[in-house]
Parts: C-alpha cells; sequence; structure tokens
C-alpha cells in the first residue's frame, strides 16, 4: 500500500478508513471520510488529484484516472428561507465494484454502485448505477455496451 507524500488525508477517527494491499493513491488526492467510511479494496489505483468523500467503497483491482470527484455528500437545500450551508448535509454510499475503470474528469454522485467489470468514459456524470460489465458515457452517464456471455463480446446496447 503506498499513499504518496502529497495526498491530503482528511481522515477522523470516528469513521473508518482503509486501503488494501498492493494499492496506491497518487499526488493532490484528497480522502475524506467525515461523514462516511472510506475503504479502498487491494490492487486498486486512485490516480492524480482525485477527491474522494465517504462513504465510498472501492473493491479490488479498480482503476480511478485522474481528476475524478467521487462523493458520497450532497447539501440539503429545500428552505429557501435559510442558507444552504445552514441546512445540513445528507449521505449515501458510493459503490465501485471490483475490477472497474473510471476514466479522467468523471464525477460520481451519492447513492451510486458501478457494478463489477465496468467501464466509465471520461468526462462522465454518474448519477445513476451502472450494471456488472457495462460501458458508460456521456452527462448524465448512461450504458453504451454490456458485455454479452453468450456471444463472449461487448454488444452494443444503443
Amino acid at each position: 500500500m503506498v499513499i504518496r507524500r502529497w495526498v491530503r488525508m482528511d481522515v477522523v477517527p470516528f469513521n473508518h478508513f482503509s486501503i488494501g494491499n498492493n494499492s496506491m493513491i497518487e499526488d493532490f488526492t484528497t480522502v475524506n471520510n467525515g461523514v462516511g467510511d472510506v475503504i479502498i479494496g487491494e490492487n486498486s489505483l486512485i490516480g492524480l488529484g482525485n477527491v474522494i468523500i465517504g462513504p465510498v467503497q472501492i473493491g479490488n483491482n479498480v482503476i480511478l484516472a485522474q481528476n475524478i470527484v467521487v462523493s458520497g455528500l450532497n447539501h440539503n437545500y429545500d428552505n429557501v428561507a435559510q442558507p444552504i450551508h445552514q441546512q445540513g448535509v445528507n449521505v449515501a454510499a458510493i459503490v465501485i465494484e471490483d475490477d472497474c475503470w473510471i476514466g479522467a474528469n468523471t464525477v460520481v454522485t451519492a447513492g451510486v454502485t458501478i457494478g463489477k467489470h465496468s467501464v466509465v468514459a471520461a468526462g462522465a456524470v454518474v448519477t445513476k448505477s451502472i450494471p456488472p460489465f457495462s460501458v458508460a458515457v456521456g452527462n448524465p452517464a448512461r450504458v453504451i455496451k454490456r458485455y454479452d456471455e453468450t456471444q463472449k463480446e461487448w454488444v452494443k446496447t444503443y
């Protein structure tokens, strides 16, 4: 396990933080477990300049490219008579399952699960869960390919 020198670790003792064997967090990344656990599996790479705000669970053999935001935190804004910063927050866990690759400049929003062995293209905004063995692109992200076990190949879904 390697956490590079220029990683900002905003890690509090009352929530869990763990990183598995052979995983790495690259420089200029921020990890924050203030509102929820951050768990990173084995053999995973958190690339340069990412922001990881719990609750987040990242599986084994996951690649997060550069400048990705994965945040299980949202600010409440319902009361228009009160400043947003005074209305508190809500949280919903994010799960990135094993063997995923998340492209650069992607945003993953609270409550989303990205299924096993899925690819999320660079610049995507993931607002809904992505099924296992899928390729998702765009804003909002949509699935454009799925792996078809019977054909043993990736098949376009559009």
